[in-house]
């Protein structure tokens, strides 16, 4: 039973990090739009954030913690879209694994046009970050301005979302 425990131990850190991504996809507005639509059948929570944001840094734990909870689940799905700069793409890879983030992270390569796609996910969204948007068979369902408790994402998604 010692040596079995042991082995849990050893390969454990090993089996997480399998769920880490290696690398991040520089996307503009019209794919990140297009991946949110393709998600038919399912809950999406995409939260937008930033490395150099410290409420966004906050409350990433909540969202790892849900996407856990939710991971086994085919019709739930968690995309953290960084706004980070495209050039500091292996700040946010360094990230992903300092945080071990689980949920897919993409960065939105697309700043010279934040005043065109801004308004096209929410209109009074003026780009402040952390904001959260949950979609529901591609249609938007709920939008969160502002940093999230645990709390307060688990009531949104049970709001939303009937699995």
């Amino acid at each position: 039973m010692k040596t079995l425990v042991k082995f849990l131990l050893l390969i454990f850190p090993f089996v997480m990090n399998a769920q880490i991504q290696k690398d991040v996809s520089l996307i503009k507005y019209e794919d990140l739009e297009k991946h949110i639509r393709q998600q038919k059948d399912k809950f999406v929570v995409v939260n937008f954030w930033a490395t150099t944001c410290a409420p966004c840094v906050k409350e990433l734990p909540h969202f790892i913690e849900v996407n856990k909870k939710y991971s086994q689940n085919p019709n739930f799905k968690m995309l953290l879209v960084s706004l980070d700069m495209a050039r500091d793409k292996q700040k946010v890879i360094n990230f992903i694994k300092a945080k071990n983030l689980t949920a897919e992270v993409v960065i939105l390569d697309d700043n010279k046009r934040m005043n065109t796609w801004i308004p096209k996910f929410q209109k009074d969204w003026e780009g402040e970050i952390p904001v959260t948007f949950f979609y529901k068979n591609g249609e938007k369902v709920f939008f969160n301005n502002g940093e999230m408790s645990l709390e307060e994402l688990e009531s949104a998604i049970n709001k939303n979302y009937n699995p």
